[in-house]
């Protein structure tokens, strides 16, 4: 079940790919993926809590590996845990995940830098990573660290919160009424348009060697973006050159 994943070329750690014939970094839609049962829980929460939840996510990934392609990396706020969790799937045969918890892990920027940058030094390089729940203006940041995709459930999620997005602020439209008696639905079809462009303008930065300019540009739309930047500069520079072209 697994699906190959081919790395074409990289801005920064960030990679253009192709999983089946479609460009990376790209949208994953849920109905469309076949994802192994896990054990979830809150991101912060006691460790004997998060140890039991991977050792229950592992079970249940290896009962569905013949029929799932993707699992989810559990683990709360323990970044061991996690790596843990990642390289036993990938010993059960999974290459592609889903970084639970991304909700949570966007209003902590130290834990978002440091499981994303801890996980993609562990994984193989044939692996691929998904977040979940990612507000517009983090992706291209969240690319540039390494993800290779998100889930759609951000667009519906965020519907059933009033928010709209855009690529660059989350506008609660209860207290900006941008768009009027709008449905749910038509919210949620705004918001997964907006996604749809950012993963297009993530391409064409990227295609250009410009994606620490988007990023960049991006940084000054929430204190967490500039946070989360300024911790992957300070902790993490050799990461960040390891695949950075040289002009």
């Amino acid at each position: 079940m697994i699906k190959k994943f081919e790395i074409k070329s990289h801005d920064g750690p960030g990679r253009i790919g192709k999983i089946d014939g479609e460009l990376t970094p790209k949208i994953f839609f849920r109905n469309e993926l076949k994802i192994a049962p896990s054990e979830g829980s809150a991101h912060n929460i006691d460790r004997e809590i998060a140890e039991f939840n991977v050792k229950e996510t592992l079970r249940l990934a290896g009962e569905n590996v013949d029929n799932c392609d993707i699992a989810v990396i559990q683990g709360s706020k323990y970044t061991d845990l996690r790596i843990e969790c990642l390289k036993k799937l990938e010993e059960i045969g999974y290459n592609g995940f889903i970084i639970a918890n991304g909700d949570a892990l966007l209003t902590n920027s130290r834990d978002l830098v440091e499981l994303v940058i801890s996980l993609k030094k562990a994984a193989k390089k044939s692996s691929y990573l998904i977040f979940p729940f990612a507000e517009l203006s983090f992706m291209p940041i969240l690319t540039y660290m390494g993800v290779d995709g998100f889930l759609t459930d951000s667009a519906n999620y965020y519907s059933h919160l009033n928010v709209l997005q855009t690529p660059t602020k989350s506008y609660d439209l209860n207290s900006y009424p941008i768009y009027e008696n709008i449905s749910q639905k038509d919210l949620e079809k705004k918001n997964l348009e907006n996604m749809e462009f950012v993963i297009k303008e993530i391409h064409a930065h990227m295609k250009n060697r410009s994606l620490r300019n988007l990023v960049e540009e991006r940084s000054a739309t929430t204190p967490q973006n500039i946070s989360t930047l300024k911790i992957l500069d300070k902790n993490h520079m050799d990461y960040l050159l390891e695949h950075t072209q040289l002009f």
